[in-house]
């Protein structure tokens, strides 16, 4: 399951992912995304924050997540990362190569810290 939030004023949208991805899960968050993307020219953060990354469920729900991040990776500023996976350091260093956002890994709990650096 994937847990999302919009905030809409400061343009960051925040994820939290709750057991293994799946297709479904992308699909309201891809949908308020594309909205407010109509009407504002990018994203200026996002949060990923999940204590370990839980995978995906099968195929469908990392071509969804694959999908998802190549429609929308040129529309966000920051990418928070916040979690004490094994894999943050992988992605952030992925996300720097591949991505024009500036991704920043934090600890799970530095929550607070990443919300600032974003907003900042």
């Amino acid at each position: 399951m994937l847990n999302y939030s919009l905030m809409k004023p400061e343009g960051i949208l925040l994820l939290e992912p709750h057991g293994p991805l799946t297709r479904q899960d992308f699909d309201g968050v891809d949908q308020d995304v594309n909205a407010f993307l109509a009407d504002h020219p990018k994203l200026h953060g996002l949060m990923v924050q999940t204590k370990d990354f839980p995978g995906w469920e099968n195929w469908a729900g990392f071509s969804a997540h694959m999908s998802f991040v190549r429609h929308h990776h040129k529309q966000v500023e920051h990418i928070a990362l916040v979690t004490d996976s094994q894999l943050a350091g992988m992605a952030e260093f992925l996300g720097k190569h591949l991505m024009d956002a500036e991704v920043r890994h934090f600890a799970f709990t530095e929550d607070a810290q990443a919300m600032q650096w974003l907003q900042s």
